[in-house]
């Protein structure tokens, strides 16, 4: 069995985490002090040679994002961190910046001087309150450390950080929307190309990164290349978190080596709920396609998902048990995807929309068995076809629940209503479990 490495996670138990002090104790800015004796190219190819994955959905090379922005361009660089975190299920980034902000703090020292940037900016939820005032106070002491500002440590580099504090939108968890809402515009995807590498925050070079991408920084300066390189699969190398949710006996954060399966994930965590069996889940938040028990020893690694048939993401495991209504959760993620939609491209403001009319239909049995065709039909019209990633999202959950539980979805056309006894959770007879 795969064990848990507890790197972001560690000391989350101990009173003070989040404060500077309780960091440093346990070997905080030491990283950073190592990096800023390097050359700025050493470390971004230092943090290329580790295996640094962006955390954030794609998995992307995080030293290979770096690396593109163009040097002796003449124009000011910026380091942007996306801590809007708003898909579905996904709860890694907010715990991680409420126990330990520092990592995050000083993680973004180090990718603005491999950067040669002088800004950088943190765009986080306005919802999150009690996380913003945490995030504030470490930068705050960060400056009165000598950690930010003028002159940081001594080695003549300068930078300033600023908490930006959003408005509540999931588009902006999109990274050319993020700049524009940044930038003081509505929050809508850019056309590509140019990418923000080229034309970013300001029609500057800007790298903009997940929260868990930049905090795992530190670790590879303080411990090594190599350390790091020791966790994970060939091609995701290093450890992660795993935000377990559901139907699970101990719900919570998970921080082990990339390729865990959920089969060792729910031994951790206490399995599933008492006289229970799981149904479905999903690996990476409610935009992957979902799974099912067949899938429990799928290496949770970017490569292995992937050739599962469905994405990390941002390794929100939810879990489902035999007592959900797969349709209804579908329908509730939809009805989400069309609310968040921000209008600006056809294929996803007009195709959730429909999308949501069909599966209402379909979860209360008035529906027809052509619209599972009709389903897929839009969905198809949809992949691809948007401006960002929001569309696509929407239509993973349909399509895989289809290909998994079209008898299900059938079931609710038989018994003309949802097969699904709302208060005793009971499955009807014809659906598949």
């Amino acid at each position: 069995m795969t064990s848990l490495k507890p790197v972001l996670s560690k000391h989350w138990n101990e009173a003070d985490s989040f404060t500077i002090a309780g960091y440093q104790r346990n070997g905080g800015y030491e990283g950073m002090k190592k990096a800023l004796a390097m050359e700025p190219d050493a470390v971004i190819a230092s943090v290329k040679d580790s295996g640094l994955r962006g955390r954030g959905g794609a998995g992307f090379p995080t030293g290979m994002k770096w690396s593109f922005i163009p040097q002796g361009d003449g124009k000011p660089h910026y380091l942007v961190v996306n801590a809007d975190e708003s898909e579905p299920g996904t709860c890694k980034d907010m715990p991680l910046l409420l126990a330990n902000p520092h990592s995050l703090v000083e993680g973004m020292i180090i990718a603005s001087y491999a950067i040669r940037a002088n800004h950088a900016f943190v765009y986080i939820r306005g919802e999150v309150t009690h996380v913003i005032r945490r995030m504030q106070q470490a930068v705050a002491d960060a400056y009165a450390a000598g950690y930010l500002g003028k002159n940081i440590n001594g080695k003549g580099y300068d930078l300033d950080l600023i908490v930006h504090v959003g408005a509540g939108a999931y588009i902006c968890g999109e990274e050319t929307a993020l700049l524009d809402s940044l930038e003081g515009f509505r929050g809508q995807p850019r056309l590509r190309p140019p990418f923000p590498a080229i034309a970013g925050l300001y029609a500057c070079p800007t790298v903009v990164n997940n929260v868990e991408s930049i905090a795992s920084v530190p670790s590879i300066f303080t411990h090594g290349v190599e350390w790091f390189q020791s966790m994970g699969t060939e091609k995701s190398k290093g450890f992660t978190l795993y935000s377990l949710s559901g139907h699970v006996k101990r719900p919570g954060q998970y921080e082990a080596p990339l390729g865990i399966t959920l089969r060792e994930l729910l031994d951790m965590s206490g399995g599933m709920r008492e006289g229970h069996t799981i149904k479905f889940w999903t690996p990476g938040g409610s935009s992957t396609p979902i799974f099912t028990a067949e899938h429990l020893d799928v290496p949770l690694d970017y490569e292995g998902v992937g050739a599962a048939g469905s994405m990390l993401g941002t390794k929100a495991l939810q879990i489902f048990d035999e007592t959900t209504c797969v349709v209804r959760a579908v329908l509730r993620w939809t009805e989400f995807y069309k609310h968040e939609s921000c209008g600006k491209c056809t294929p996803c403001r007009e195709g959730t929309w429909w999308l949501v009319q069909i599966l209402k239909d379909l979860e209360n049995g008035v529906g027809k068995a052509e619209d599972l065709e009709k389903l897929l039909d839009l969905c198809d019209n949809i992949l691809g076809r948007s401006f960002c990633a929001l569309g696509d999202g929407a239509t993973s959950p349909i399509t895989s629940s289809i290909q998994y539980f079209r008898d299900e979805y059938l079931a609710h056309l038989s018994a003309g209503k949802c097969p699904f006894d709302p208060v005793a959770s009971t499955l009807f007879v014809g659906a598949r479990a």
